[in-house]
């Protein structure tokens, strides 16, 4: 179960909404385009810590097409990712850049990303999580044989996942319970709720 010293299981982590709060636009959420609207959500240390612990290798996948939109400047996206690096222990934060029409291979729901990090990294997908706040989320964990987790909130009622849990708190609490009850090497792939 190792890979270059390091576990070969990890969780990956949507970034808004799940890392950092969303910023509402016109009563939808967004992503914060400058470092002031950019702050951690409650608690996100406490559960990072924990999963940390739990054996976990954790990565951020995060779509950013403001930049294609040329409404977020990568140089303020790089600073989020390092502040992110820089207080959270996460080992890598990758993000997609382009906008959906550009087909690139990255962008959530496909699971590029993950994709990537599974082979530079030696994870094994199909016993790691993905925890996110969308459709988008679920869809490219799922493509990526991971077990979902939605943490419910008002935008996103009639997303199917794996599992839903009202914070990250209770992801890490599933995931590491979840992990210490599999037998095999693939994650036991009942459904604890939906």
């Amino acid at each position: 179960m190792m890979a270059n010293g390091k576990g070969s299981y990890a969780v990956f982590l949507d970034r808004d909404g799940v890392i950092n709060e969303v910023v509402f636009r016109q009563g939808k959420p967004a992503s914060p385009r400058s470092l002031e609207e950019f702050r951690f959500c409650e608690a996100v240390v406490a559960a990072l810590e924990q999963l940390a612990e739990g054996g976990f290798r954790l990565f951020v996948v995060s779509n950013q097409p403001d930049v294609a939109r040329g409404l977020l400047a990568p140089s303020v996206l790089q600073a989020m990712s390092d502040r992110i690096l820089a207080s959270l222990p996460i080992e890598r934060v990758l993000t997609c850049v382009h906008d959906d029409a550009d087909g690139c291979s990255c962008r959530k729901p496909k699971p590029g990303m993950l994709h990537t990090v599974a082979s530079s990294e030696g994870i094994n997908l199909r016993r790691s999580f993905f925890v996110g706040d969308s459709r988008k989320d679920m869809q490219a964990g799922t493509a990526a044989g991971c077990v979902t987790i939605l943490l419910q909130r008002p935008y996103n009622q009639g997303v199917e996942a794996d599992h839903r849990v009202a914070s990250l708190g209770q992801a890490a609490e599933l995931i590491v319970g979840e992990l210490k009850h599999a037998k095999t090497d693939d994650l036991v792939r009942h459904r604890l709720s939906r």
